[in-house]
């Protein structure tokens, strides 16, 4: 069944009321109509099941005939701290690691990053990168909207790593992999925090404040990776050692 995020006043008891771009889609794009059946979430990790009653060029309205806790979200609560870098790489970024599991999104301005300075269009970008975050959700039957804040130089960044478990900075010149990482200590890490860099990576500097922090640096292995595909092994790999990602 097709998956939408709703907003808390769209559900009012039993009944559904979907308006605006939703009506478009359920009607226009997917050609859905009465009787049809839809899941709609309401972004606190519960799913409802519904039936389509009636559909107009207005809205959309439908019963609802169950209500359960979504199964999709990951125990392990992963925040990808990501430096910015091209447009479609990043886009790219945020889809592909919301659908594998990462809880939140922080862009980090870096000194290797292709984007130096947060500029006028910053609103326009959130804006977008929400909904390419909220479709993946939506795709890969995410029970929450993972978060995405506004833009942060990178000691903004790595001075914010309060309340985690794990603080965890890629390296190809880090000795130690994540099994090993995330495997050492009493106990296994709820909030992970997960540094990527850009192309080039980290400068030497950067890698060195982030410890100072408290961050551990990891390498992904042998081969060296592009910043995006970085991305997405590496939290893979933390959710999977963690037992969130079956295989």
């Amino acid at each position: 069944m097709h998956r939408f995020f709703v907003t808390e006043k769209d559900i009012r008891g039993q009944q559904v009321i979907l308006a605006g771009k939703l009506v478009h889609q359920i009607r226009n794009v997917l050609r859905l109509g009465p009787g049809d059946h839809i899941i709609v979430l309401d972004n606190t990790g519960y799913e409802y099941t519904v039936v389509l009653t009636r559909i107009s060029q207005r809205e959309a309205v439908g019963v609802v005939l169950s209500k359960q806790l979504s199964q999709a979200e990951p125990h392990t609560q992963v925040t990808l701290y990501q430096a910015l870098t091209s447009r479609e790489k990043f886009e790219w970024v945020l889809q592909k690691c919301t659908e594998v599991g990462v809880t939140s999104f922080v862009p980090v301005i870096t000194e290797r990053s292709i984007v130096r300075r947060p500029d006028a269009d910053t609103a326009h970008k959130l804006s977008r990168w929400r909904c390419i975050i909220t479709e993946a959700a939506e795709q890969s039957g995410r029970g929450l909207i993972p978060q995405i804040k506004s833009p942060v130089s990178f000691s903004d960044a790595v001075s914010g790593l309060v309340g985690f478990d794990r603080c965890l900075i890629g390296s190809p010149q880090a000795a130690a992999g994540l099994r090993e990482i995330l495997r050492a200590g009493p106990a296994k890490p709820i909030a992970v925090a997960l540094l990527i860099g850009p192309e080039g990576g980290f400068t030497d500097e950067e890698a060195a404040v982030a410890e100072s922090y408290g961050a551990t640096a990891f390498n992904l292995g042998n081969r060296i990776l592009r910043t995006e595909t970085a991305a997405v092994v590496a939290a893979s790999l933390i959710l999977y050692e963690l037992g969130d990602l079956a295989l």
